[in-house]
């Protein structure tokens, strides 16, 4: 597949990866190169990595942090940011970012603020890193059970996706990433969604396609707007319930944890509701919707009184702005409307929605 070119960045696939790499490392000459992973892709992502890596006489250092959501801390960050002190790791050094989206997030995090910043390449493991998470420069860390509340947009130097780490990972990993892709098809490109919803007319092969296309259209949205002043704002759809869900679920002992997908594709048909009574999205769009995202996803028990623990979230939002939430809605699919003020009445009659 031909290698896509974001705003400071290229994104490569598959064996193309290692050919870009080495001779990125060849033809750059890092002083040390750092590979981060967390404890899974330690053990099963790792080795066959470093298998084609050509460092020559430049060392390589691998350091682990544990797995997980909950491990995407300030806490962790600190102890990265000593791990490179301790191996003298300087302006000159490259790290590598080689897991999940917390690995991506986390890992251009710490370079974009260790020594005030050092070159870094974001290989995704993960499908969900792989169509969103390690494209268009977001990085970051999470403020307690808060998503992504302190970080930068800075994009690494290279991103490299090799879909045959896919087959490391669990079901229902796959499952929480193809929540993004459905996403992208919701915002962007109608006939994107609706090959997504009828899969059973495609085979494993055409999973590298659908991945590419996720991809294009996550960089033709953030290419145009790096900093998230306009167009890009329309990629937090599903993500303002989404994410509050997902931090309220995370926070709470008696609750079992979503993953990010699975969060996200309740914040999409609880946000597609809202479409039909702000933004003039249609009833038959609505059930479409709703019929393909539960194709693929199970409903989750939001109980009356979770429901206004979510609202109560909804203030840490970031995109909103004088104190006011802004949602991203549709007016239809593959056209979605920016900076839409939802009252809290409406937010209870989405879930009321969502649980019948």
């Amino acid at each position: 597949m031909e290698s896509i070119s974001t705003k400071n960045a290229v994104v490569h696939f598959n064996s193309e990866v290692y050919t870009e790499l080495n001779n990125y490392i060849k033809t750059a000459k890092p002083s040390k190169i750092f590979i981060l992973v967390d404890t899974n892709t330690h053990d099963y992502c790792l080795p066959k990595f470093q298998e084609r890596i050509e460092s020559g006489e430049i060392a390589i250092e691998v350091m682990e942090m544990p797995n997980g959501e909950e491990h995407k801390s300030i806490d962790i960050c600190t102890g990265v940011w000593e791990a490179l002190s301790e191996y003298n790791a300087d302006r000159k050094s490259l790290l590598i970012n080689l897991g999940g989206g917390v690995v991506t997030d986390l890992g251009g995090f710490v370079a974009s603020t260790y020594m005030r910043g050092i070159t870094y390449i974001n290989v995704p493991t993960s499908l969900l890193a792989m169509v969103d998470a390690s494209v268009g420069g977001k990085t970051g860390v999470d403020l307690g059970s808060l998503k992504n509340q302190v970080g930068v947009i800075n994009e690494g130097v290279m991103v490299g996706v090799d879909t045959s780490f896919l087959d490391t990972l669990p079901q229902n990993e796959m499952v929480s990433g193809f929540a993004e892709m459905l996403k992208h098809g919701l915002i962007y490109d109608e006939a994107y969604w609706n090959t997504l919803t009828h899969l059973e007319n495609l085979d494993l092969s055409d999973l590298d396609r659908l991945i590419y296309d996720s991809i294009v259209i996550k960089n033709t949205v953030v290419t145009s707007d790096s900093t998230e002043q306009g167009l890009r704002k329309i990629l937090n759809f599903g993500h303002t319930l989404g994410h509050a869900i997902e931090s309220y679920f995370m926070e709470n002992a008696d609750k079992t944890p979503l993953l990010h997908g699975e969060a996200i594709a309740v914040g999409m048909i609880l946000e597609t509701y809202l479409s039909t009574k702000i933004s003039g999205l249609s009833n038959d769009s609505l059930d479409t919707i709703t019929k393909g995202i539960l194709k693929t996803f199970s409903k989750v028990e939001i109980t009356k009184a979770d429901q206004q623990h979510i609202i109560e979230l909804l203030k840490y939002d970031k995109k909103n702005s004088h104190g006011v939430v802004k949602f991203v809605l549709l007016e239809a699919i593959g056209k979605p409307k920016l900076d839409c003020v939802v009252s809290n009445d409406l937010i209870l009659e989405a879930f009321d929605y969502y649980a019948n």
